[in-house]
């Protein structure tokens, strides 16, 4: 059903671009976090967006998807302009994403299967055994054991509720998903097989990934491209070798720091 949904969806004129934000500026009373920001998201492009704690980096990803109101500009979502959208439209957008907010926000009352099929009862009429099934497809293709469905979250470990709440993302087989801090809480190696995880769905899938993150090894790893917040706006975007020759103060400490990561470019050509 989500696939006969796209088909009349408008298509951008650079069928490149998922996501357009044009000047989007975002403020909680008289606090103004975005100023007049701006960012493209490519279709099949795995965006890295990283900047301070505080910068503002959850509040555009809730911007995007609708959850915060915007003060000022434009956010298309496949072309769509989602001011000028119908409800039947922002409907058929909002079944075209999925989203794993940061420490997985899984229903603790639920046991996996039923945090996984969220989307599908609200979005899908469907039978329930059909259900069960795509449940558990998903479960299994984020690199879940079945038997993982019948537990609830209290019964999981933090990388298990990582995936479990990626299995959710995906409920609905969307063209983009937003990964809140997607590895905040795993150890090295769990950080690691969920990097490897969201590259081989980008693939495999081709999906369109949204990643807010601090962790400089994803950055390294599994990013496209990179946008740093600062400032209120996006003070710089492009490839790990971009942020490496930046000169922007706060880009060169991150990046080039004491705690930066050392990589030998010459390798990476």
């Amino acid at each position: 059903m989500a696939q006969q949904a796209q088909a009349h969806m408008p298509e951008t004129d650079d069928t490149e671009i998922v996501v357009s934000v044009r000047d989007v500026t975002v403020a909680f009373g008289d606090k103004v976090v975005l100023e007049n920001l701006s960012l493209d998201i490519r279709r099949g492009e795995i965006l890295g967006f990283v900047g301070a704690s505080g910068a503002g980096k959850s509040v555009l990803l809730r911007t995007v998807l609708g959850l915060n109101k915007k003060r000022s500009g434009t956010i298309k979502l496949f072309g769509v302009d989602v001011d000028k959208a119908s409800d039947a439209e922002r409907v058929r957008l909002d079944m075209r994403m999925g989203v794993l907010f940061q420490h997985g926000a899984l229903f603790s009352a639920l046991t996996v299967l039923e945090n996984v099929q969220v989307p599908m009862r609200e979005y899908l009429d469907l039978p329930r055994q059909l259900m069960d099934e795509l449940a558990l497809l998903k479960i299994e293709l984020v690199g879940l054991p079945r038997d993982a469905a019948g537990k609830f979250p209290s019964e999981l470990s933090g990388g298990m509720i990582k995936r479990a709440a990626l299995a959710r993302s995906l409920a609905l087989d969307p063209d983009i998903v937003f990964l809140d801090e997607p590895t905040s809480g795993l150890d090295p190696i769990g950080a690691a097989d969920f990097d490897e995880l969201v590259a081989k769905l980008r693939d495999t899938m081709g999906l369109t990934v949204y990643m807010v993150t601090h962790d400089l090894d994803s950055l390294f790893a599994v990013c496209d491209r990179i946008a740093v917040l600062g400032k209120k706006r996006v003070l710089v975007e492009g490839t790990i070798e971009n942020m490496l020759a930046s000169e922007e103060p706060w880009v060169k400490s991150y990046f080039r720091g004491k705690r930066a990561r050392q990589i030998d470019l010459a390798a990476r050509e």
